[in-house]
């Protein structure tokens, strides 16, 4: 198994000290859909990382609306093929999408349109995904953060109704443990689960710095589910890398080997 922290690639060599496989970046920071390929310089950025960068979170910006009376297609299509085209150019296989404020359903639209609008969006999206070899991955939000795709069981039907091998389904501790999600969802939803983040539940810190988390049993279930994929730290408080990262990542795998 793969263990990865969410961060620049500016903190890989620490990273890389610290014992971590890869590190996730962020889609809007590295990628940048929304700049001409010409201005781009996240390739050289990613040149200079001390790991690999298989993934990268925030798929799109806030103001780039997929629901509501304001989406634009031609515009979403635009930033999806800039995306996916760099993120297959510095080596890219997962990006997730959370999105929460793109995807967000405005007070008093229809939730059914917003269903079908983010469905459109990813049926746009998951063949030019597939054509640069990436896996999307739909990010269960908890519902302080976003009112959509809440649950591991409302990302699977959204998974459903895309029905493309690109459009898959993540599972991140702290927005599992926060809403309240079921295990035995999580354990129907593993043939799609293509990503998992990892934070502890309270105040989304790094895994057992709260001194509270046990992320067996949550482990237990992706491992009896035969999970194959990138296990990644999505959490606050990373600002002391070289002391915090070693102790964090030591704690995830020792849970992991116990569950």
């Amino acid at each position: 198994m793969q263990f990865g922290i969410c961060a620049s690639v500016d903190r890989s060599a620490e990273l890389a000290a610290a014992g971590a496989d890869f590190v996730e970046e962020n889609v809007q920071k590295l990628l940048d859909g929304l700049i001409a390929d010409s201005d781009w310089t996240g390739d050289q950025r990613a040149a200079t990382s001390k790991l690999p960068i298989p993934a990268a979170n925030s798929l799109v910006p806030g103001d780039l609306k997929i629901v509501g009376p304001d989406v634009d297609p031609e515009e979403l299509h635009w930033y999806m093929e800039a995306v996916l085209k760099r993120a297959k150019t510095v080596g890219m296989k997962v990006l997730v999408f959370g999105s929460g404020g793109a995807r967000n359903v405005p007070e008093g639209f229809g939730r059914g349109t917003a269903h079908q609008q983010i469905v459109e969006f990813l049926k746009m999206s998951a063949p030019i995904a597939e054509q640069n070899g990436i896996t999307l991955v739909a990010e269960p939000l908890n519902r302080k953060e976003c009112n959509i795709i809440n649950t591991v069981a409302e990302a699977m039907t959204f998974v459903r109704d895309v029905d493309h091998p690109a459009f898959q389904c993540l599972v991140d501790s702290y927005h599992f443990w926060l809403d309240d999600n079921n295990l035995d969802d999580l354990k129907a939803a593993m043939p799609w689960i293509r990503h998992v983040h990892l934070a502890d539940k309270d105040g989304r810190v790094p895994p057992g710095e709260s001194g509270t988390a046990d992320y067996r049993p949550f482990f237990r279930v992706i491992k009896e589910g035969n999970y194959q994929g990138l296990i990644s730290v999505e959490a606050l408080g990373f600002k002391d890398y070289k002391n915090v990262a070693p102790r964090v990542l030591a704690f995830i795998k020792k849970q992991w080997q116990e569950a």
